[in-house]
């Protein structure tokens, strides 16, 4: 390992064919820099046993499953009960990504809808973490999230946040957590720098949504975990702390959040 500094990736698509040439290479690299966690994000039932392959061979890669909101009108839906069964696998960490996007998808917003409360129930049921994807649908976010959580509590993360203050604001009222993704890092996000600055820092992840969003100096080629160290350096500057300081905060996050990957390299270890 270059450094001894250690952080997760706590988002990414490690199945996704971009990888398909030199995964192990890409796990290898992310662990030499420092990524001692990676969960690979499924977004669709037909790719769920390709994910689950991939987190069932290398020990430090975990999987979540959800129905992305783009693919919802084109995919049958999933159940709260088919969510449960699935969430039993020992690596499967947390429920989605699901959510609302309306910047592409808007013709399917109310089958998006209808999902995104599926996968709601599911993580209150299961006790996962919920991870949103949310984009041109502030409103509708904030209002399924809220009244969701209040007919049954559950934890989440507003993964690859770049949305309004308002929906940053929203999301942390109900004590969920913002993810920064490569988009934090690039020049001319100042604008979302200060939203996570106005964060608490107990309530920060860190992710590359791989192979999406490079940060520079990568910015343009394709992303990969081992990258999530560059989005980290921007993290800490944006705190004000060292990128130590920054990087454990983050481990502890994911840890209270992702609390089955802990408890899984617990029984690894005993």
């Amino acid at each position: 390992m270059t450094s001894d500094i250690q952080i997760t990736d706590s988002h990414c698509h490690l199945d996704f064919p971009d990888f398909d040439e030199e995964r192990e290479a890409v796990i290898a690299r992310a662990i030499e820099a420092g990524v001692t966690r990676m969960v690979s994000i499924c977004t669709k039932l037909s790719g769920l046993d390709k994910v689950r392959a991939i987190s069932e061979a290398h020990p430090q890669v975990f999987h979540t499953f959800g129905v992305h909101p783009m693919s919802a009108a084109d995919h049958p839906a999933v159940t709260v009960e088919q969510l449960v069964e699935i969430a039993r696998h020992p690596k499967m960490v947390g429920i989605g990504e699901t959510g609302l996007d309306y910047h592409y998808t808007a013709d399917s917003a109310q089958v998006q809808k209808d999902s995104l409360r599926i996968h709601c129930q599911a993580a209150a049921e299961t006790g996962l973490p919920l991870i949103i994807h949310a984009r041109a649908a502030d409103d509708d976010m904030a209002r399924i999230l809220a009244e969701e959580h209040g007919n049954a509590a559950f934890s989440c993360v507003m993964h690859c946040f770049s949305s309004s203050a308002e929906l940053a604001r929203a999301a942390l009222d109900l004590g969920f957590y913002l993810s920064m993704s490569g988009i934090a890092a690039f020049p001319k996000s100042q604008e979302l720098r200060d939203i996570f600055a106005a964060a608490p820092l107990d309530r920060i992840l860190v992710e590359t949504d791989s192979p999406y969003l490079a940060p520079p100096p990568h910015r343009g080629k394709r992303n990969e975990p081992a990258y999530t160290m560059h989005t980290a350096k921007v993290g800490a500057e944006t705190f004000g702390l060292s990128l130590e300081d920054f990087a454990a905060a983050t481990q502890a996050n994911f840890d209270r959040l992702f609390w089955k990957a802990v408890d899984w390299q617990k029984a690894q270890a005993a």
